[in-house]
């Protein structure tokens, strides 16, 4: 596994991530297209605990001592317990900016790592290049959920006028 790779696509990532933060209202920032969708601001504040409390945290204990059990994580839950849409959402995107810096950080200190060493979960073994992959690939689910919301919002915004001269979604 190319790590050095793996952390050019995270640290691209993030830059896209904050690009795509940029030059957002107070309203668009907590607009959701519907009751069930999330918002710019919950998906970035999802992206800071994931960063801190999975996938970092995930792959540390993999590499150090794969027999240790995982912290529990409840992304779906944290949503609504930890109240992101009423944080800041300037704060929001510079507190996981500053956690991906420290992910990157920790990612160029390892030396040799077993990409192959292995936590037990439910549904079978999950490697630490399982992991490592996975959290690039997360960035990028999350990079299309926001270029959606933001999409959606324009699309609402424009009315009474219309985008379909762009072209279809």
């Amino acid at each position: 596994m190319d790590i050095q790779n793996y952390i050019e696509h995270l640290s691209n990532n993030a830059n896209a991530i904050h690009a795509m933060a940029q030059n957002v209202s107070h309203e668009q920032a907590r607009w959701k297209p519907d009751a069930e969708s999330w918002s710019l601001l919950e998906v970035i504040n999802h992206l800071y605990d994931e960063e801190r409390e999975d996938f970092r945290a995930h792959l540390q204990g993999v590499l150090q001592d794969p027999i240790l059990p995982w912290s529990p994580i409840d992304p779906q839950g944290w949503v609504t317990e930890r109240r992101y849409q009423e944080r800041d959402f300037e704060t929001s995107v510079e507190s996981f900016l500053l956690e991906r810096v420290t992910s990157l950080a920790w990612l160029k200190s390892l030396d040799n790592p077993d990409w192959q060493a292995a936590y037990d979960l439910p549904w079978g073994k999950l490697t630490a290049g399982d992991l490592l992959a996975s959290w690039a690939a997360h960035d990028l689910l999350h990079l299309r959920q926001l270029n959606e919301l933001r999409y959606a919002y324009l699309y609402q915004a424009a009315a009474p006028f219309s985008v379909k001269y762009a072209g279809d979604w």
